[in-house]
């Protein structure tokens, strides 16, 4: 999965985690995709400062992912939905449903 998509995945689930500073500068740059300098800017920090706070908080997503997997759950259950919508038979359906239970 391409990296920009993953990080904001991580947002979306554990941004809630991160410090309202900390969650408005990552959501910066994640979500409304500005540059390191825009925020700085908008943030009156310097670039550095936003640079060093955007790999703090990615890192600290990729920590509570690594221990809660609520991302890759959340992945995995698409994928198997989606494969019930071209399953072609009821019996492949409701397999493929049993395992978005165990999923859960």
């Amino acid at each position: 999965m391409e990296d920009f998509v993953r990080q904001s995945l991580l947002f979306d689930f554990y941004g809630d985690l991160l410090t309202e500073h900390q969650k408005l500068v990552y959501g910066s740059f994640v979500q409304e995709n500005l540059s390191l300098s825009e925020i700085a800017q908008d943030s009156h920090i310097s670039r550095q400062g936003v640079h060093d706070l955007i790999r703090r908080c990615r890192n600290s997503l990729e920590e509570y992912e690594s221990k809660l997997h609520l991302v890759d759950r959340f992945l995995k259950i698409r994928e198997k939905v989606s494969a019930i919508s071209q399953s072609q038979s009821l019996e492949e359906a409701k397999n493929i449903s049993e395992e978005i239970m165990e999923l859960l």
